[in-house]
């Protein structure tokens, strides 16, 4: 049965690799077309902004590699080193991606901040910038909906990362196509301020992926509600009389659960090792939960287990 469960398990989690390797490529034929394309025509039409913009692109293209990566190492099954998988190769990733935003976006932030400071270095910009990004926004849009689609339906939180990383550029190219339309009207600085304000969208938001990133390498629990269920799928299993230190820990997008269960103190080791078994099944079914370590404590009925 466990056999079973664990071939279940390799499935759901091949499936889900498949899956996000997919749109990943995707992601990286879509960032080589738009980076190299935003940066030539940045470059021949003055704009600061779009070149910025083109470098959000290549960043992109480079988160792209990193979830390629982290995809492929994710998915060795465990060894002597790993007892439990190398599911938080997907963590170090996104630990990766948030930094690579961040640097990225203080790059631009001292660019554009240069360019403010000595006015007389902004150029004017030439129309067809202007229809560049409107070009840009829209293809990045629809690869943010593809993305996170995709993300959603195999729970992968490095996928939905990389999909609101590719949403924020995005969001960029908006505030470009607005500076550089100001400039167009002889608001010179608007491209610039343009850039600056991109940089600082994405460095603030590569700052919280580190952040996440970060706690889940630390051991970060599973949500209260996730704890919640759990909880109450172990109560229901017949036999449980109650639990006592449940801990969870993420491992990538899956979580480890460790628990005391409560049986009947007269039980043999025999059925109190059944009650176990049936508890780690019942919790196991949830797709997104690795591994299941209970411990047995007699209950006698009236105040705390033995233990």
């Amino acid at each position: 049965m466990i056999h079973n469960e664990n071939k279940h398990n390799e499935n759901e989690y091949h499936n889900r690799s498949l899956a996000a390797r997919k749109s990943t490529l995707v992601s990286v034929v879509v960032n080589i077309f738009l980076s190299c394309f935003q940066v030539l025509l940045g470059i021949f039409s003055g704009s600061q902004g779009l070149i910025a913009d083109g470098m959000h692109s290549f960043s992109d293209l480079v988160a792209d590699f990193v979830v390629l990566t982290a995809n492929k190492k994710s998915r060795k099954p465990s060894d002597d080193d790993h007892h439990y998988g190398h599911g938080r190769y997907e963590n170090g990733a996104s630990l990766i991606i948030g930094a690579i935003l961040f640097l990225v976006g203080a790059g631009m932030i001292w660019s554009a901040g240069g360019k403010l400071l000595h006015p007389e270095t902004i150029a004017n910009v030439h129309i067809i910038a202007l229809w560049v990004a409107l070009l840009a926004l829209t293809a990045k849009e629809l690869l943010f909906r593809y993305m996170l689609a995709v993300a959603r339906r195999i729970q992968s939180s490095l996928l939905i990362a990389n999909a609101w990383h590719a949403r924020s550029d995005a969001a960029s190219s908006v505030v470009v196509a607005i500076g550089i339309f100001g400039n167009l009207l002889g608001y010179p600085w608007l491209d610039p301020v343009a850039a600056l304000v991109v940089g600082v969208l994405i460095a603030r938001m590569g700052y919280n992926f580190s952040a996440d990133a970060l706690h889940d390498l630390m051991d970060r629990s599973a949500d209260a509600d996730v704890e919640a269920a759990i909880k109450t799928t172990i109560l229901a299993i017949p036999g449980v009389a109650g639990l006592h230190d449940l801990k969870t820990r993420k491992t990538g997008d899956l979580i480890l659960v460790d628990v005391h269960i409560e049986v009947n103190g007269e039980l043999s080791v025999r059925e109190g090792h059944d009650i176990a078994v049936a508890v780690r099944e019942a919790v196991m079914e949830n797709k997104n939960v690795l591994d299941v370590m209970t411990h047995i404590d007699p209950y006698q009925g009236t105040g705390m287990p033995v233990c």
